[in-house]
């Protein structure tokens, strides 16, 4: 008979459920939150054939690969999907949402979400630390022009060493602003020096990465975009139609239907936030500085015309999402058109 166990995990401790097929409980408690001794409890009580259901979070995809490896039915359950489910419950404790998850593993009403490797998770954290300095570098710059403005003190548009050397030129005779201006500054130069830094990590990894080489065929895709999408991504076989994969970055838009209304609202905004931010900064360098003709381009331009810039650039994005996709699981590099080739000539 087939036991089905559920995982309420926090970081400290582990509540466990065993329910069998009828849904009567056989077994709960709870243990420390480490993979070798949820292994164990849940050999003890469940024995070795078990599946076990544990909610998304920020520790999943770290117990997931641990319990997989040592031999588990582990599968990752949507917490939205999860946390519907559990509202029905009139006492919220972590016993009962253990509980609650083994029900639901008993059922079947799940939506099973894909672990990704703990390299992707890598590269995802790499993007992830060089958006946070680059925030960072931008409020510090912002709040030193704000400093300066009140003092009547104008470093102009430049960005980059420009900006360091223009602040510093305006600083030379201002005594009574260099205390608390150097100190921003400096602290400025250092971040610029973690993003650089950064910068060269993500080259290296998109340039010994075949796929990403092979993605960056597409015109507007650079390193951060292709390392972000295939870092989310992972697998192309998760995808059985590439169209797909635009709903999976939250860029269709949301649809309301109830008898005779049908409507369509604004994009999902599901799934990887970055990911998502940096295809669509991939569809603005398309349209604005990419030279070479395209019918890609000339499609997005021609939603520009008829619904504005800001839905054409949405739109662009998604289709770069599934040009993408498609490209990755063909092997095949982008190819341009016959008489794009010619003008390029």
């Amino acid at each position: 008979m087939t036991r089905f166990v559920g995982l309420d995990v926090s970081q400290k401790l582990t509540a466990i459920c065993v329910v069998d097929e009828t849904g009567r409980r056989l077994w709960r408690g709870q243990c420390a939150t480490d993979p070798g001794q949820i292994e164990r409890m849940v050999r003890e009580q469940a024995g070795k054939d078990a599946r076990i259901g544990v909610e998304t979070g920020p520790m999943t995809p770290w117990l997931v690969h641990e319990l997989r490896g040592w031999g588990l039915d582990v599968i990752c359950l949507d917490a939205r999907h999860a946390s519907a489910a559990l509202k029905m419950q009139m006492n919220k404790t972590d016993q009962n949402d253990a509980e609650g998850l083994a029900q639901i593993m008993r059922t079947g009403w799940y939506r099973p979400v894909h672990v990704k490797s703990l390299d992707a998770h890598r590269a995802r954290a790499l993007l992830g630390a060089r958006a946070q300095l680059v925030g960072m570098t931008t409020r510090l710059s912002n709040h030193v022009r704000g400093v300066l403005k009140t003092f009547g003190l104008l470093p102009g548009a430049m960005r980059g060493l420009p900006f360091d050397r223009r602040v510093e030129e305006l600083l030379a005779d201002r005594d009574d602003l260099a205390p608390i201006v150097r100190p921003m500054l400096a602290a400025w130069r250092q971040l610029r020096e973690q993003v650089a830094a950064f910068d060269k990590a993500v080259r290296a990894l998109a340039k010994a990465d075949p796929t990403c080489r092979l993605l960056m065929s597409v015109p507007g895709i650079g390193v951060l975009s292709v390392l972000a999408y295939v870092s989310t991504i992972e697998d192309p076989a998760r995808f059985a139609r590439s169209r797909s994969v635009g709903a999976h970055m939250g860029l269709t838009p949301r649809q309301y239907q109830s008898g005779e209304v049908d409507r369509s609202g604004r994009i999902s905004k599901c799934g990887d936030t970055l990911a998502r931010t940096l295809l669509y900064e991939a569809a603005v360098v398309l349209l604005t500085r990419v030279k070479r003709a395209s019918s890609l381009k000339d499609w997005a331009q021609a939603i520009a015309k008829r619904s504005g810039p800001g839905k054409a650039r949405v739109a662009l994005a998604r289709k770069l999402s599934v040009i993408l996709h498609s490209i990755w699981r063909s092997g095949e590099p982008f190819r341009w058109s016959e008489q794009e080739q010619i003008q390029a000539a």
